[in-house]
C-alpha cells in the first residue's frame, strides 16, 4: 500500500464531520459498501449503519473531535492507529486503537476498534 495515511485521514474526517449530508458522502467515499465496524460497544455492517453509529457518537460527545494519537503503522492492506477524542488542545477524554483493512480501491472494508480510555458513565 503506497500511502496508508490517506485512507486513515479520510476515516478521521468522516468521524469528525457533523453535517449529515456531507458525512454520508464521506462515508461512501471512505468505506466499502459492506463495511464492518466492531468495537466493544457496537458491531455494525454497511455504510448506513456505520453512518448512524458515527452520528450517535457525535451526539454523545458534542463539540469534541477525533485526532490521530500517533503515526499510522501498516503492512499489506492493514493499518493500525491510535486515536484521541477530546477538545482541541486539551487532554483526550477517550483514547482508542483501530485496525482497518483497506481494499485495492482505497476504501476501508473492516474496522476493529479497541477502547483504551473511556470516561466513567460513557
Amino acid at each position: 500500500m503506497s500511502d496508508v495515511n490517506e485512507p486513515v485521514e479520510r476515516y478521521m474526517a468522516a468521524w469528525n464531520e457533523t453535517g449529515a449530508e456531507t458525512r454520508r458522502t464521506l462515508v461512501a467515499q471512505v468505506f466499502a459498501e459492506d463495511v464492518t465496524y466492531t468495537d466493544p460497544l457496537v458491531a455494525v455492517q454497511g455504510r448506513d449503519s456505520l453512518d448512524a453509529t458515527i452520528a450517535a457518537v457525535q451526539g454523545q460527545f458534542k463539540g469534541l473531535t477525533f485526532s490521530l494519537g500517533a503515526p499510522v503503522d501498516a503492512h499489506h492492506d492493514i493499518a493500525r492507529f491510535t486515536w484521541h477524542l477530546g477538545a482541541e488542545g486539551a487532554d483526550p477524554i477517550v483514547i482508542g486503537f483501530d485496525v482497518a483493512v483497506i481494499g485495492d480501491d482505497g476504501r476501508i472494508s473492516q474496522v476493529l476498534g479497541f477502547l483504551d480510555r473511556v470516561p466513567a458513565g460513557a
